[in-house]
């Protein structure tokens, strides 16, 4: 997936639009229910931090990628959930206060632990041999830059005029999702061939990323005795990760085209398992939005 116009400044642009949107829908009181209500919090954080990038690591093995292959999978395992794992939880009622509070945490984390991940993914998988190198502190700086900072000025901007804010927030949630799906569509367009040819292994891959981590999420919420609303969250949350942002890092920090595949990958399977979440639990109507 070559550098271009697209990845190096329409779709970093466009995330930071996303993140700003995702900000004015916040305050302080979604940072503070973390330490109202820690367990279910850390049970999701835990999988997103933790869990998420090890399992990465067994799915690369397993399913044998190539070096930089196995490095964009990493790289995807190390980003938090995005809003497309909100608005997954929103339709599936689940809990979508829990769902925003440990996007906006992981999202505040991964600042930190991208870069470290990445690093290590690189010397792991691409060898002694292997030139690349990345920057730790312009990596924190630009994951920082096209995610917090948004976020930050989109709480600010809720903080000082809640209406004019809540009047924002549906325009951006529908530019959000324009976006999304039209850079989606131009990066499939752009590198057709390119995503054919690695489909029938990351696709495989990516997949199984995205179902045994929602799996484990939901069986380690259900083991901590989590209500029904707080188990469809934390099982999206650990399951559906940015892939958009992946792809960013990918392109315009490691520049490396083939490091952003599997984030291109995933941002069309993961809507498998999510459009199954939403239609399953969303029809049924069972599970009540309820307090982190």
């Amino acid at each position: 997936m070559e550098p271009s116009v697209l990845t190096d400044v329409v779709l970093p642009v466009s995330l930071a639009i996303i993140m700003l949107g995702m900000g004015l829908s916040l305050t302080l009181d979604d940072f503070r229910r973390v330490v109202r209500f820690p367990k279910a919090a850390a049970i999701g954080l835990v999988n997103q931090l933790i869990l998420l990038p090890l399992i990465g690591y067994g799915v690369a093995i397993a399913f044998g990628l190539e070096p930089l292959l196995a490095v964009g999978l990493m790289l995807l395992a190390a980003c938090p959930g995005g809003t497309t794992s909100n608005l997954i939880s929103h339709v599936a009622r689940g809990d979508l206060a829990l769902s925003v509070t440990l996007t906006a945490i992981s999202s505040t984390i991964t600042i930190f632990t991208i870069p470290m991940v990445v690093n290590w993914a690189l010397q792991h998988f691409a060898g002694e041999g292997q030139v690349i190198r990345v920057p730790f502190v312009q990596t924190m700086a630009a994951v920082f830059g096209i995610t917090a900072l948004p976020v930050g000025i989109g709480m600010f901007i809720r903080s000082r005029n809640a209406i004019f804010a809540d009047r924002l927030e549906q325009p951006f949630r529908t530019a959000s999702t324009v976006l999304f799906v039209v850079i989606l569509l131009g990066i499939i367009a752009s590198n057709l061939d390119l995503l054919r040819e690695h489909f029938p292994r990351l696709g495989p891959a990516t997949f199984a990323l995205n179902i045994i981590t929602m799996l484990i999420g939901w069986g380690t919420a259900q083991l901590f005795g989590l209500n029904l609303a707080q188990r469809i969250a934390v099982s999206i949350e650990s399951g559906v990760q940015n892939g958009t942002l992946a792809i960013v890092v990918a392109t315009t920090i490691l520049s490396v085209p083939e490091t952003s595949l599997p984030g291109a990958i995933y941002g069309l399977v993961m809507f498998v398992s999510g459009g199954f979440m939403m239609w399953w639990f969303g029809r049924r109507g069972v599970a009540k939005p309820g307090a982190a």
